[in-house]
This record gives structure tokens, sequence and C-alpha cells, in this order.
């Protein structure tokens, strides 16, 4: 990966909780004992659209490793619905005088989100505004989780294409493109109901 995150990489991900527990939780809102079996790729991603409060029973632990100290605190601004776990810089802990460490010096970063954080971070994260090695940063995070979570991560967009316009005072201009289009396309999509 360039752009001064070349050596960053997903150390694990972890799906925290399952689909079951949020259907059980949507549910108990509408006064229903819990179901079984697995919802459908629909309902999910309905509920993930809708932002329901029952997605936050579905948390998602992962662990950077190698990432660069400053990119490290952009995530941190991020608090709701997710918790983070720096390694140290103290001198007392590492050896090394603090005072003289570089911004970009390595740390592991873990953290643990629920999936409406996920999907908020991602609007932040994805944004053309936000720094190359950030966006860089969280791409890995959504690569992992597509190959568990596919309808979590198709929610997962940046602030332009999650509300059909761009809010930026300086807009990128990645509104006015093709890819744009395709991109709002992908995230409207809805997977068809299946048949009984």
């Amino acid at each position: 990966m360039g752009n001064g995150v070349s050596g960053t990489f997903i150390k694990f991900l972890k799906v925290l909780g399952t689909w079951r527990d949020v259907a059980d939780a949507a549910r108990t809102t509408i006064r229903q004992d819990g179901g079984t079996g697995e919802p459908s790729a629909r309902w999910k991603k309905l509920i993930l659209l809708a932002e329901h409060s029952p997605v936050r029973k579905l948390l998602v632990n992962w662990k950077w490793s190698n990432l660069p100290y400053w990119v490290s605190v952009h995530f941190v601004r991020h608090k709701f619905g997710i918790e983070h776990f720096v390694s140290t810089q103290r001198t007392d802990r590492t050896g090394e005088d603090r005072t003289g460490a570089r911004q970009d010096a390595p740390v592991e970063h873990e953290c643990f989100a629920n999936a409406a954080e996920i999907m908020f971070i991602s609007r932040r994260r994805l944004c053309m505004q936000a720094s190359p090695e950030t966006r860089a940063a969280w791409k890995l995070v959504l690569e992992e989780l597509s190959k568990t979570e596919p309808e979590l991560a198709s929610c997962c967009v940046r602030e332009c294409v999650y509300r059909g316009f761009c809010p930026e005072f300086k807009c990128c201009g990645f509104v006015h493109t093709a890819s744009y289009a395709g991109e709002l396309a992908e995230y409207r999509k809805i997977p068809e109901k299946k048949a009984r």
C-alpha cells in the first residue's frame, strides 16, 4: 500500500455477535419473540440502510499493525460506538525517548466497533477530503470485512454516496463523475427477495 502506509496491515478481524442477535433485538422492538436461522441478505442490507438500533449488536474487532502514529490519531477522533487500544510510546515502557518520536512512528492500533459506527467512520474516512493514508488504512479494514460481512461492507460508503450529494465546503468534484453514479447505484442496490 502506497502513500506512506506501505507497511501497514490488518493483523486480525473478528465479528462479535451474530445476525440472529440483531434480528432478535429487532423482533423485541416489535413485541415478537426471538426467531431462528440466519436473516436473509436482503433483510441485512435493509436494516443497515435504515440504521435501526439493533445493528449495534453486531461488533467488529480488528487490529492494524505498523500504522503510522499520525494516521492512528485520525481514527482515535471517532469515539461513539468504538473503543481504541493503541500501543504506548511512553519512555518508561519502550526504553526510547518519546520526545524524539517521529509522527510516522508505527503503532499497533486495535479497535472494536458496532456496525453503525463502522458505517459512520466510512463516510468520513473514505471521503476524498480525508488523507490518502487514512483512506488506505480504512480500506484495509473494509477489504477484510467484505470477506465475512458483505452486506455491511456494501453500506460502508463515502459521505456523498450516503447523502446523495457532497456536503463539504470544498467539493472534490467526485459527485460529477460516472464513478460516483456507479457507487451510488451499487449502494442503493437491494438483494432480491428469494421465492419461497
